[in-house]
Formats: C-alpha cells, sequence, structure tokens
C-alpha cells in the first residue's frame, strides 16, 4: 500500500539513498532538509528534478530539527497537501571527530540538539496526527556504535547516538496502544557511500587537540580510520541500509522487527542488542505490562 512517508536530514547519506528507494518502491516520499533556499537550493533541486526524471512521488520539504516551528511547519505542510503521514524516519544527524576533552560543552549541545532533540520536536509535530489515525511507524536509524564496538575520538557522536536510541526503546512501548509502531535500524560504521566521515566536525579547543595529536596520541586519528575501513568488507554497500528500510515499511503491520542490523564489519552491537532487547522483553513479562510490547491494530 502506497504510504506518505517523511525523512528527516535527507540531502544526503542515508536519508537521501532511503528517500529514493522508498519512492521507487512506489511511496510519497517528503526528503527533507534544512535551507533549501540557501544552502541545500542545488540538492532540494537535484532530487526534484530526479524525481520528474524518474517519474517517481519524491518530494522536498523544509525541515530544520532544530527548531520547533520548522518542524510544526513541514508537518503541517504534509498533512496540509496529503491527510496523513503514515512513516516517520528518524534520520537526521551529525557526526563529529576528535579528543573527547577538545569539544566544548557548547558543541556537546549543538550535537545533541540535532542528533537527539531534533527527534523530539519532529515527534511532537508528527504524533498527535499519528495518534488520531491510530496507525503508523516510527522508524529510527541508530548506530552500531551505541553498543558494537567504540573506538576513541567519536565520543560525543556515539553518546548522542546511544541517548536517541535509548529515546526510541522508551517511545516504542508508550505508542502501540495509538497503534503506532517502531522499528530502530542500526547500520555500521559505513566508511563508503555516505558524508558522515567526510563532514565530521572537529573539535573547537584545537590547542587541547593538538596536545593529544602531537603528544601520545600522535597519528592516532588514521590509525583508527585506517582501521575501520579495513573492518568494512569490499561490497560493503550504504545502499543497503536503504533496501531494509523499504523493506521494513512494506511489512504488514504488527510484523515489523523491533531492531534491524546493518553492519557489514560486524562490530558486536547486534550480540549487545540482542541481550538487551530481550531484557526489555522479560521485564515488560515480570512487570504484566506485556501488552506494550505488540501495536494495537
Amino acid at each position: 500500500m502506497k504510504q506518505i512517508i517523511l525523512i528527516t536530514g535527507a540531502s544526503s547519506g542515508f536519508g537521501l539513498l532511503t528517500a529514493r528507494a522508498l519512492a521507487d518502491a512506489g511511496h510519497t516520499v517528503y526528503a527533507s532538509m534544512r535551507d533549501i533556499a540557501g544552502r541545500n537550493a542545488a540538492q532540494a533541486d537535484a532530487v526534484l528534478k530526479e524525481a520528474k526524471e524518474r517519474n517517481v512521488d519524491l518530494r522536498v520539504v523544509e525541515l530544520d530539527v532544530t527548531s520547533d516551528a520548522s518542524a510544526d511547519a513541514a508537518i503541517e505542510q504534509i498533512l496540509k497537501r496529503d491527510g496523513r503521514l503514515d512513516v516517520l524516519v528518524h534520520n537526521a544527524g551529525h557526526m563529529v571527530f576528535g579528543p573527547a576533552e577538545a569539544f566544548t560543552a557548547e558543541q556537546y549541545a549543538q550535537l545533541y540538539d540535532v542528533n537527539v532533540l531534533g527527534t523530539q520536536r519532529v515527534n511532537r509535530a508528527a504524533l498527535p496526527a499519528m495518534r488520531r489515525q491510530r496507525r503508523g511507524l516510527l522508524l529510527w536509524v541508530s548506530s552500531s556504535s551505541t553498543r558494537g564496538g567504540t573506538p576513541p575520538f567519536l565520543a560525543p557522536y556515539f553518546a548522542a547516538k546511544a541517548a536517541m536510541d535509548s529515546l526510541a526503546v522508551s517511545y516504542a512501548g508508550e505508542l502501540t496502544r495509538w497503534g503506532i509502531e517502531t522499528s530502530i535500524m542500526v547500520p555500521g560504521a559505513f566508511t563508503k557511500g555516505t558524508n558522515h566521515f567526510v563532514h565530521a566536525g572537529k573539535p573547537a579547543d584545537t590547542a587541547r587537540e593538538v596536545e593529544y595529536m602531537e603528544g601520545p596520541y600522535a597519528g592516532m586519528p588514521d590509525k583508527i580510520l585506517k582501521g575501520l575501513a579495513a573492518l568494512e568488507p569490499a561490497d560493503a554497500d550504504a545502499a543497503e541500509v536503504a533496501r531494509k528500510m523499504v523493506e521494513v515499511v512494506d511489512m504488514p503491520f504488527g510484523k515489523r522487527p523491533f531492531r534491524l542490523h546493518v553492519d557489514p564489519s560486524q562490530d558486536g552491537a547486534e550480540i549487545v542488542n540482542g541481550v538487551a532487547d530481550r531484557v526489555r522483553r522479560e521485564l515488560f513479562w515480570r512487570a504484566g505490562i506485556e501488552d506494550l510490547l505488540q501495536p494495537r491494530g
């Protein structure tokens, strides 16, 4: 069934790959991005041009996840045009790379604003309509870094992703009685096919960064990045994440997986998440709230 889908942070990376894949699958897809009249104007035009050439229902909507007003306006625009929102894909995020100490508290706050609070803003804008529908899907793009092997120099990003994942888990139990499903997509550390590492932010306190880079951790950044790249199989394809998201969206109501890993490097997150999610299920049963594990039709 054709569904109305909103993807946050769809100007590049997993977001854009998924927008294309879902549109190709026959859905109406809103690829959201901020500043479509400015910095992302060329990207927005390219998406619309591609949609016309491929004859798919792929649209662009202005959405800055750091703004309540922007989130509200984007959802209002979608509802006004289509009358409903079936799937919300939480994909917007930003990566940083460098010694944890060299990032200021303000930088941590900015990263959390995008990667964590952004999901809350969009949820508050979208969930009233989805709850009225008594049907919907929240598809969260997490990261294997939340529970897999966690190399140094990515602390702010890892912490933010872990917070977002935790928020997704809590929301899941609070939405099942509204008929809203939760699926958490867990990509591994793809070093090719996205712009995560290329566009990663840097520490603001360069003096402290130098103390690490010219001290006992000299050469470590390159070693970490090369090590991660070496773990990635030659045929690893970031588009596989998008294909798996299409599969999840197209599954029947009530049959979607709570969590799905796409991790060619196999960093261990699937094992640890498997234990954590089992413990969650067992606790719900012991507490007598097991009905919150499955959405009501």
